[in-house]
């Protein structure tokens, strides 16, 4: 009949168990109860041999006691080999008074005449003595007629010191055996004790084990540390996770993406991967809250900080670089809406104005009127595209123009503006001058006599942005904070966080290699200046001014 497979809870009962616990303290066990028998083999074979080593030296030294026995000498070379002889009395003395197992002595042929055995006195020796016969001393563990002994050899020598025989001792290797047969109980009890100490040892390891590894198996740790992995290089969201003494210790590649630094940034503190400032700031814990807002090259982060049960922390961060795009080009789109809002309101009012002179048949006056609505608004926007050659800015600020005086505030172009459309990155300049007027707008608001002036000028390739109002103004004491990421004194819109703007700003005036100051304006408010170092590309030479004037001539009147 055939047998059925086993089942397989039982081969899981016959393996190793799941519990790291478990097999910590097994393989601990293991370990000890190893090293406990390893420790009492390695101390048993050097005692064996310690014992062999005195017994052959108690052998020899009661050879050599004999062998100086006074008369012994002359006895064995006057008196026959017999049983009853007076060299066998001596040696049986001997034997007797040390307990040794034999005391033999034996003539230079090899002749014994003691032995234990009375018949064995007067036959040869069943082991080789030449070397005692040659005058060496000789110790040893070795077989003969008595079985197997600890032996000492010594040479017999007469008055005149002459070799005449040769004297043996042995003694019982039993009571060797005997000895160290004692001894294992002792050692037994050591090895016991240590073992039980290496298993409590074992115990307070695992149960550590345990509580730090939560109880998982290898294998489910294995498996964690694998999505670990895994999560962390295919989120889409930046990971930084810091030790307890700062040190970075992980980035994933989002992280690496978002904050421009590679693997060597791991172990380095963020101010040494990041230098100074406010994303490493938030990093190391010295800002504190909720998706805080940090400026990272030319990405806008939003940065979670989250502290660890072991005293380090892990830091998300998000990119929100295309959120504040959007949300930059939704407030210039709600900026055009009021701009239409108010031109349609004022309009809607002129109309209003013109319906009525025309109804009272005052034609001229209407003319008159019509005439001063048109010019006024083309002066407006002839003014500034005079002045800022450039047609995204001067668009810029005809659109403000409007904002402006909607919300009962005077937007003027200083009369010192002159800038030409030789902008190397107009679109920036676009987002400096928007920011700083918004600002400036947002500072007058509701103050009477509400004015903001604008003036920009080239100083050969350099651009300068001049921005005032006459508005509070900036305590000096917070002229530099209010460049600090997420730093603002009014409510964020809905769409998005504000203290973002002057932060964007001081960004990209340093990455083209200038910068921005604030101070106090003639009447009180604030000014802030931009500089800006090769915002400009070089002046074209007059002949090819000429040219480019004559083309466009020719294309007008063809």
């Amino acid at each position: 009949m055939a047998m059925s497979p086993t089942p397989p809870a039982r081969r899981r009962r016959l393996g190793l168990p799941r519990r790291v616990f478990s097999q910590v303290l097994l393989m601990q066990l293991a370990i000890a109860a190893g090293v406990a028998v390893l420790a009492t083999g390695l101390f048993l074979a050097p005692l064996s041999h310690q014992l062999d080593d005195q017994a052959m030296r108690r052998a020899l030294a009661i050879a050599e006691t004999t062998a100086q026995q006074p008369g012994l000498a002359h006895e064995m070379l006057t008196t026959p080999p017999t049983v009853d002889g007076p060299v066998q009395r001596t040696a049986e003395r001997i034997r007797r008074a040390t307990g040794a197992e034999y005391v033999v002595v034996l003539d230079w042929r090899g002749v014994r005449w003691s032995h234990t055995d009375p018949r064995q006195v007067g036959r040869h020796v069943s082991t080789d003595p030449t070397q005692a016969l040659a005058g060496r001393e000789i110790m040893q563990i070795d077989e003969g007629t008595l079985g197997r002994t600890a032996r000492g050899k010594v040479p017999l020598r007469d008055s005149h010191g002459a070799i005449v025989g040769a004297v043996s001792v042995g003694i019982p290797y039993d009571s060797v055996r005997a000895r160290l047969v004692s001894a294992i109980p002792g050692l037994l009890a050591y090895a016991g004790g240590a073992l039980a100490v290496g298993a409590l040892a074992a115990w307070l390891v695992s149960r550590r084990v345990q509580r730090q590894t939560r109880d998982l198996a290898f294998s489910d740790i294995a498996a964690l540390l694998a999505e670990r992995e895994a999560m962390l290089h295919g989120i889409r969201e930046g990971v930084v996770a810091l030790d307890r003494d700062g040190r970075i210790r992980l980035l994933n590649d989002e992280a690496q993406r978002l904050l421009g630094i590679g693997e060597e940034a791991v172990g380095r503190s963020p101010d040494e991967a990041l230098g100074a400032g406010r994303t490493a700031d938030v990093l190391a814990g010295r800002v504190t809250g909720a998706d805080l807002l940090t400026v990272r090259g030319h990405r806008v982060l939003v940065a979670n900080r989250m502290p660890t049960d072991d005293g380090g922390a892990v830091a998300t961060l998000r990119d929100r670089t295309e959120l504040e795009r959007l949300g930059r080009e939704l407030d210039s789109t709600r900026g055009l809406i009021d701009a239409l809002r108010a031109q349609d309101h004022e309009h809607a009012n002129r109309m209003h104005t013109l319906l009525g002179l025309l109804e009272l048949e005052m034609y001229e006056d209407a003319v008159e009127f019509v005439g001063e609505v048109v010019g006024d608004h083309r002066a407006t926007s002839e003014q500034v595209a005079e002045k800022v050659r450039d047609p995204l800015l001067a668009a810029l600020l005809v659109g403000k123009a409007t904002v402006a005086a909607e919300r009962g505030v005077a937007l003027w172009v200083s009369d010192a503006t002159r800038l030409p459309d030789r902008l190397v990155d107009p679109q920036g300049l676009v987002t400096v001058v928007g920011n700083l007027v918004d600002n400036a707008l947002d500072a007058v608001a509701g103050t009477p006599h509400a004015r903001v002036e604008v003036e920009l000028r080239a100083e050969g390739r350099t651009a300068v942005l001049t921005v005032r109002d006459t508005g509070p103004g900036i305590p000096p004491e917070q002229r530099e904070l209010i460049f600090t990421e997420g730093w603002s004194t009014k409510e964020p819109p809905a769409h998005r966080k504000r203290g973002i703007g002057l932060s964007l700003v001081r960004r990209l005036a340093e990455r083209q290699g200038g910068g921005v100051t604030v101070g106090q304006a003639d009447g009180g408010g604030a000014e802030f200046t931009v500089v800006l170092p090769e915002a400009l590309t070089e002046p074209e030479p007059a002949p090819a001014l000429a040219a480019r004037a004559e083309t466009a001539a020719e294309e007008e009147a063809g």
